[in-house]
């Protein structure tokens, strides 16, 4: 994360929030009472659906196994009629 202090968000705000949004690197705003982080809404709603996928039961391990599969695998799993 790039560090930038309030003052320096204050003045270049614009700037930090298209760089944020070019190369999806978030930027920390250190205070002197608290600290924020800014990301891009792109990363924000990825990260949130990230959370999301990960809080369903057996979602975690149904990716992972689907990792391993084959794009023949896949294949053929699609050549199958369903109906």
């Amino acid at each position: 994360m790039t560090p930038v202090t309030i003052t320096q968000a204050r003045a270049d705000l614009y700037k930090i929030v298209d760089q944020v949004c070019y190369n999806h690197i978030p930027t920390i705003i250190k205070g002197k009472r608290n600290n924020a982080v800014i990301v891009s809404e792109e990363d924000w709603k990825s990260i949130q659906e990230t959370l999301y996928l990960l809080s369903v039961p057996g979602m975690y391990e149904s990716i992972i196994e689907g990792q391993k599969e084959t794009l023949e695998e896949m294949a053929m799993e699609s050549d199958l009629d369903l109906s």
